[in-house]
């Protein structure tokens, strides 16, 4: 079911004269040596500046005290972006990037060619899987040769690693929901384990059953299709962590509310979203496996569809989870929380280092930040939640963190039930936080991606549709706080 990345990469300072060249540098550079025509250019930004036949400057304008050094990185991947859609405007299948970055050290050389690969790549990527001429659809870049390059083949083939998982969840946020069930995606969360060295579990109806997951069966209860809890696990005998860490990702597969029907247009018709959480912790595991980083990560997703039918569960259920807590069900619309409740109970057997879960959560939480950022929510140590967040900005997957405080948890009390699945009109995204943390007996991050992990136009390097977003940040978190102490 996966893309694969098309775009070929070669490191070479050789090739043929009459192949387009894209010399990558900075602004200040350029200003030295410029004539009047690429100084007027400079002096007005331009991104892309044509400097004779089948040449361009591609321009990096911000200064290295201006702003944080994670914004000029962003820049790069920006200014790939532009490369890759003017190659494909003028049906270039291969270009030359000339990299001349002088004045930046070397660890910042690398960095900033590193991030101009990542915008290549995850610019060049379609989801033409439905097109009937899919041909007419692909970029028609095909292979970029990288001049002046500074990083080795293995970290190259190591960033191709993540981004070729990044495209697999790009991908299965995409397929649509009569033909990515339940079922459909445990069977490619299997394939792919099969494929990078994950050991793959599926529990179907039965077994889930037998373990008490009462959210995911009541959620489920509408559908004509039966659920199913997936457990991904990666571990590597040299892993430097005793305990391993969870991802947990939501997994549903469409959401229509269920009884509480959701509205249309513009609310339930890009619903096959929903299980973008589930589809990042696989795209993570996928990504740390392919790259045999030396940890113990385990993924876990509930996944199921949530719909009206005759036996759907109905606001004022109570439905008692496994651990004893009973939680009574005003909306069946606040499914997402359910399910998860489920897996975090699960991922108490594994006595985690700490659990991570990924989830199209709220429409608050779209609503507070935008396509721009994630809301974050932490009950890690303040120096482990930091170093998350500064990765982030260090991948531009943002997260803007809001609070815990208890005062929040009196809004899901519940008369008839220990607690309820939703709260007031007000701070909906810490609401379901809350009754998340109801589930949780370890160190917890919860991510809510509803704004980021769908997009309804392109936005650089980040298509209209899936992004995959979180992959990258997640992965580089893991690898600088485990791997490379």
């Amino acid at each position: 079911m996966s893309s694969r990345i098309q775009l070929g990469l070669e490191i070479n300072d050789s090739f043929q004269e009459s192949l387009p060249v894209f010399k990558v540098a900075h602004a200040n550079t350029l200003k030295g040596e410029a004539n009047e025509y690429i100084k007027n250019a400079l002096d007005r930004k331009v991104k892309l500046i044509p400097a004779g036949h089948n040449q361009w400057f591609a321009v990096l304008y911000r200064d290295k005290g201006e702003n944080e050094f994670y914004v000029i990185k962003e820049e790069a991947r920006r200014l790939a972006s532009k490369v890759e859609s003017l190659a494909d405007e003028l049906k270039l299948d291969t270009i030359v990037t000339d990299f001349d970055l002088r004045g930046f050290t070397e660890s910042q050389v690398k960095d900033i060619q590193l991030s101009f690969v990542e915008g290549l790549v995850l610019s060049n990527y379609r989801f033409v899987k439905y097109k009937s001429k899919p041909e007419k659809h692909i970029s028609a870049l095909k292979k970029a040769i990288l001049k002046g390059f500074n990083v080795s083949e293995a970290e190259l083939d190591q960033l191709l690693n993540v981004l070729e998982s990044v495209y697999y969840v790009r991908d299965l946020v995409n397929e649509p929901p009569n033909v990515l069930t339940a079922e459909a995606m445990a069977r490619s969360f299997y394939e792919t384990g099969q494929e990078v060295g994950v050991k793959v579990t599926i529990l179907d109806k039965s077994a889930i059953e037998k373990e008490k997951m009462a959210g995911l069966l009541a959620v489920n209860r509408g559908s004509a299709f039966p659920p199913t809890f997936t457990i991904m696990e990666y571990m590597p005998d040299n892993a430097v962590n005793e305990k391993p860490i969870v991802l947990v990702g939501k997994g549903i597969v469409f959401d229509t509310g269920g009884v509480s029907l959701k509205s249309t247009p513009n609310n339930m018709d890009w619903m096959k979203m929903d299980m973008g959480g589930g589809a990042t912790v696989a795209g993570i595991i996928e990504a740390i496996a392919r790259n045999k980083l030396p940890l113990k990560v385990v993924a876990l997703i509930p996944a199921t569809d949530n719909r009206p039918g005759p036996a759907s569960y109905l606001p004022d259920d109570v439905i008692e989870y496994s651990d004893g807590t009973t939680v009574e069900v005003l909306n069946t619309d606040a499914e997402g929380r359910l399910i998860l409740a489920d897996a975090l109970i699960y991922a108490r057997r594994y006595d985690p280092l700490m659990v991570i879960d990924f989830a199209t959560l709220t429409g608050s939480a779209m609503r507070a930040t935008g396509p721009y950022a994630a809301v974050m929510f932490s009950t890690l140590d303040r120096d482990k939640t930091q170093k998350i967040l500064q990765e982030g900005f260090e991948t531009y997957e943002r997260m803007v963190e809001f609070p815990l405080w208890e005062e929040y948890g009196e809004d899901i009390k519940s008369t008839v039930a220990d607690i309820k699945n939703i709260g007031g009109p007000y701070a909906g995204a810490i609401i379901a936080a809350k009754f998340l943390q109801n589930f949780v007996k370890y160190p917890w991050v919860h991510v809510d991606i509803a704004g980021t992990a769908f997009l309804d136009r392109k936005m650089y390097y980040l298509p209209k549709g899936g992004t995959g977003w979180g992959v990258r940040m997640i992965y580089s978190f893991l690898k600088k706080e485990f791997v490379e102490k």
